[in-house]
């Protein structure tokens, strides 16, 4: 079991992102701060993959508060738009020219897919631990969920993509789960539970 009250900072501004990590890491004992609440700046995602850009998400924060830091770079993959928006995927508006936000990004996307047959669709999280900023052996995990994208948008729970993330065998979308049903399926709380099995007190031990 690890110490109480262990202070880790989230790399991350996101709310709702922040709540999933707590519930899902409580048992860790950690206490997670978002780097908004320490006036951490946001940092550039300018890779093509998620494992670097969750590793300079995580050393930016590391870095500003001196803190143990997590970081998850997460987004949508499309087979049939060649992966994308991958990477992209809260920003994934801007390639039509318009505002980046969860409904741009939802209304674009289903733009992008018109009178494609072919709506298999997964979600990825890498997340990566860092016990300082020149951690030289980073805790990396990574969780997929697989659906497709629905024709329209339902639900009003989650954030993102989750209104067209349809899984066919729930007859739901994910907007339409429960925060239990989305934590016990999703990507990021797969992620987060091989995460939870390494998370000791000798691995967060400063370096």
């Amino acid at each position: 079991m690890m110490p109480a009250n262990k202070q880790v900072v989230l790399a991350t501004s996101n709310r709702g992102k922040l709540q999933e990590f707590s519930e899902l890491l409580a048992p860790s004992g950690l206490q997670l701060l978002s780097q908004g609440e320490l006036g951490v700046s946001e940092c550039p995602e300018p890779y093509t993959t998620f494992v670097e850009n969750a590793l300079a998400k995580a050393r930016h924060a590391s870095r500003e508060t001196g803190l143990a830091a997590l970081a998850d770079d997460s987004g949508l993959c499309v087979p049939a738009l060649g992966g994308a928006p991958g990477t992209f995927s809260a920003r994934y508006a801007a390639q039509g020219g318009q505002e980046p936000s969860d409904e741009a990004n939802n209304r674009y996307l289903l733009q992008q897919l018109q009178g494609q047959p072919q709506r298999q669709a997964y979600f990825v999280t890498v997340l990566v631990f860092l016990r300082s900023p020149s951690d030289p052996h980073p805790i990396i995990c990574d969780g997929v969920w697989h659906g497709e994208i629905a024709q329209q948008a339902f639900g009003e729970h989650g954030f993102g993509y989750d209104p067209l993330f349809y899984l066919r065998h729930l007859d739901k979308t994910a907007a339409q789960l429960s925060a239990q049903e989305k934590n016990r399926l999703s990507h990021r709380g797969n992620a987060l539970r091989k995460l939870l099995k390494v998370l000791t007190p000798e691995t967060v031990k400063s370096v």
